[in-house]
């Protein structure tokens, strides 16, 4: 199976788009914001080559998966969606490996239910660990700016121009090849998903979900893009606070669009975190 037709399924109360490679243990790749499924097309059959079953799904509220009703987008949820996918899809337990939002929403599905997370890959520190600081306020000043009532029409305007200018802020050193980022903004033209992607920011809270308030219970491999304008490699180190099965960073060339500006470098990382054992140097 090539894995390149979407596929659909129901957990958590949302039909959800997807792609599929390979077979073997079960790896969910959870995309964040501006993206789709497609962020990891590049990445999927060469992990699946592994020996892994590597399942890319939409997430909620991005076409062509559905809008939900209820319209919650908070960390918490984003980690029942993927904890219900693992059991949807007729497995036990999957390792979850997270970009951005979908690094958020692996965290709280490793918080909320670590029996069901046999390991965690994350592309961000640990959200209880990120001490405030003038730099990173101003490095997350989107957090504020995406959230408020005239932000859907905003970025929408000069095709997605705003879209544009987040993805060369965040990845600085990219030279973003031309429509690398259509497919996202296709998706944010269909009714609602826009609303929906921005929605994940209206959802954030001054109060930390449950998921996040939780000591991570299985091994967990960071991987931190070396120019990235607002982690600092510092960050993922002083996360290790809140790991207490084994932990590691791993450095990655890029900045927070690594796994596309870097694939060849990404992949290797990622193929060491899959195979490592704690206790070892990975």
């Amino acid at each position: 199976m090539t894995g390149s037709e979407q596929r659909r399924i129901s957990a958590n109360g949302v039909k959800f788009s997807y792609r599929e490679s390979g077979r073997g243990p079960l790896v969910i790749l959870a995309h964040g914001f501006p993206d789709t499924a497609s962020t990891w097309d590049w990445l999927r059959p060469r992990i699946a080559d592994l020996g892994y079953r590597v399942v890319a799904p939409w997430m909620r509220g991005y076409y062509p998966t559905e809008v939900p009703t209820d319209a919650a987008y908070d960390s918490d949820t984003l980690g029942r969606d993927l904890l219900a996918l693992v059991e949807a899809l007729g497995e036990e337990r999957a390792t979850l490996v997270g970009h951005d939002w979908g690094a958020s929403a692996a965290i709280s599905a490793a918080g909320l239910a670590p029996e069901r997370v046999s390991r965690l890959v994350t592309t961000i520190p640990h959200p209880a660990t990120m001490r405030p600081s003038l730099k990173l306020l101003w490095g997350v000043r989107h957090f504020f700016s995406l959230r408020g009532n005239g932000a859907p029409e905003r970025v929408a305007r000069d095709d997605f121009a705003e879209i544009d200018e987040l993805v060369q802020r965040w990845s600085p050193t990219w030279a973003v090849p031309r429509g690398e980022f259509d497919e996202v903004k296709a998706a944010f033209k269909r009714p609602g998903c826009l609303d929906a992607a921005l929605g994940y920011y209206r959802a954030l809270s001054p109060l930390p979900p449950k998921g996040h308030r939780q000591p991570i219970q299985v091994p967990a491999v960071a991987l931190s893009a070396v120019e990235d304008p607002i982690l600092e490699p510092w960050r993922f180190h002083e996360a290790a606070s809140m790991f207490r099965a084994g932990y590691r960073v791993l450095y990655v060339p890029g900045g927070h669009f690594a796994h596309r500006e870097h694939p060849q470098a990404f992949l290797a990382a990622l193929t060491r975190a899959l195979r490592w054992t704690p206790g070892q140097v990975p």
